[in-house]
């Protein structure tokens, strides 16, 4: 996919809870093996376990996310993982605000926007996951809750730091379910979350920032939402485990 507006087009993968060290390693020789387009920017979001491996075995021009971090440096905060130590190991990434995070951990829009705020001061980028439930969106409220996630990241963030941000949004009703928002549903969120954006932060802002669809996303239903103007890229889960992911890559 040629770049968007100027906006290169970005693939992230989420493999969750998954994988094992036998599992990566293969996975790892099939995308080291793989043909990609330079016009794409790749990022794989593992497990933290795991990034000390994909660092040392992946190629170069695929990044390495972490899918969570908490928003303090060090100290006695038991089982948490800090964005100093991700970048430490390999991390160039975090995913932040995904909506298992949202409903299954219960972190609050606030929490979200200051875990950006400190992975972005010590050098990591951040995928800012935003989206609805079903009922949200049944009951006409898809907009007021993508607004409001964003809001928090709005006031907590400055202008600046948005270089460093690409904005997923994942409607939680297509996640894992096999339901996938339609082109034309994809494009009108994310018009809506660039006009959003272009009213509080800024035109510059809005035009450079890449927004991206994730629910269910597979190399067969891929190919169609790419088109549209205001998608700029994926972000992928469970086909991000499988050698296919390079077909959305190259879509």
């Amino acid at each position: 996919m040629a770049e968007t507006h100027n906006r290169k087009f970005f693939v992230g993968g989420n493999w969750k809870m998954n994988g094992s060290t036998d599992s990566i390693s293969d996975l790892v020789n099939s995308f080291n093996q793989g043909v990609m387009s330079q016009s794409v920017e790749v990022v794989i979001g593992a497990p933290y376990v795991y990034i000390p491996l994909l660092a040392s075995t992946l190629r170069k021009d695929i990044a390495i996310s972490a899918q969570n971090c908490f928003t303090k440096a060090s100290g006695a905060y038991t089982g948490e993982i800090s964005a100093d130590m991700l970048k430490d190991v390999g991390a160039t990434w975090v995913i932040l605000g995904h909506s298992e995070r949202r409903s299954i951990f219960k972190e609050s829009d606030f929490f979200i926007a200051e875990k950006t705020k400190y992975a972005l001061s010590v050098g990591l980028k951040v995928i800012f996951c935003c989206g609805e439930s079903l009922e949200e969106r049944e009951s006409n409220n898809t907009m007021n809750v993508v607004e409001r996630q964003l809001e928090a990241l709005i006031a907590t963030i400055s202008p600046a730091d948005y270089e460093n941000v690409v904005i997923a949004y994942e409607p939680v009703w297509a996640i894992g379910t096999g339901k996938v928002a339609s082109p034309e549903q994809a494009q009108e969120v994310h018009a809506h979350i660039r006009t959003f954006i272009k009213e509080r932060v800024s035109s510059d802002v809005a035009q450079n920032i890449r927004i991206i669809y994730g629910g269910s996303v597979n190399e067969k239903n891929s190919n169609v939402t790419a088109t549209q103007t205001d998608v700029d890229g994926f972000l992928v889960g469970g086909a991000s485990l499988k050698p296919s992911f390079f077909e959305i890559v190259n879509v």
